[in-house]
């Protein structure tokens, strides 16, 4: 096993997972990887989960049925689920998910095996094409979950507080493509995102930060902020679609 160089309280909590795994599965197991936001400033211990990927050597589905029942007790510890994959499925995906494989090229953190990770070829035509397709399908969310909550205010802030951290792998990928550094935390994100496309990211700051400090918008900003988060999300699909990639 790779030396743990992650906080201690992640250390503790997802190490007793990964030993129970390694001690029944060694010989299945390519590679393990911490992603997500255990590897940055944003990670919070009271709400955050531990999201990993485990890759196997080949696709056991034995391995998944003898995995399962550890969910229930790491589940409670903030461990969720890992991502199961094989080699063969990551290389054969890279045009299918562009996005998701870029984010975990850039940001993951090797704790057994291999680092297959770090010498993905992400194409950016495919990267830019499922851009577009994921901002348009973002206008398509907002549209109908702000018809669906029926004017409820508490419903519109959970779906946006619910979905801000969905929006930041896609972020990332546009950043990527305009050609700067893909920051890690999620304030450097939105600002280097507003610095290279110059729409202007304020909204998400604010949803982040209701997000943080756990306050109740009241509905006329519930109103606004979907307004401002349709007008950057329209003008963001704007920007990929122009893209010459």
């Amino acid at each position: 096993m790779n030396d743990f160089d992650l906080k201690a309280d992640i250390s503790a909590r997802y190490k007793p997972f990964l030993d129970i795994v390694l001690k029944h599965h060694h010989d299945k197991l390519h590679s393990v990887h911490l992603v997500g936001s255990a590897l940055t400033q944003d990670y919070d211990p009271k709400t955050s989960d531990i999201n990993s990927v485990m890759v196997l050597q080949e696709m056991d589905l034995k391995f998944l049925e003898l995995l399962a029942p550890l969910g229930k007790k790491y589940g409670k510890k903030g461990v969720a689920a890992p991502l199961i994959m094989t080699p063969t499925y990551i290389h054969k995906s890279l045009d299918v998910f562009p996005i998701e494989f870029l984010n975990m090229k850039l940001f993951h953190q090797t704790i057994f095996g291999e680092d297959i990770f770090q010498d993905l070829n992400i194409e950016n035509s495919n990267l830019r094409h499922q851009c577009e397709r994921e901002l348009k399908v973002k206008l398509i969310g907002l549209r109908q979950g702000y018809i669906s909550a029926a004017g409820d205010k508490n419903i519109l802030a959970r779906g946006f507080i619910d979905s801000i951290a969905g929006y930041m792998p896609l972020f990332k990928g546009i950043i990527f493509l305009l050609g700067r550094e893909v920051p890690r935390n999620n304030s450097e994100i939105l600002s280097v995102l507003e610095e290279v496309s110059g729409v202007p990211t304020n909204v998400f700051k604010l949803v982040l930060n209701h997000k943080r400090q756990k306050t109740k918008p009241s509905i006329d900003q519930l109103n606004t902020v979907f307004e401002d988060y349709y007008k950057v999300i329209e003008k963001l699909g704007e920007i990929a679609d122009a893209l010459k990639v």
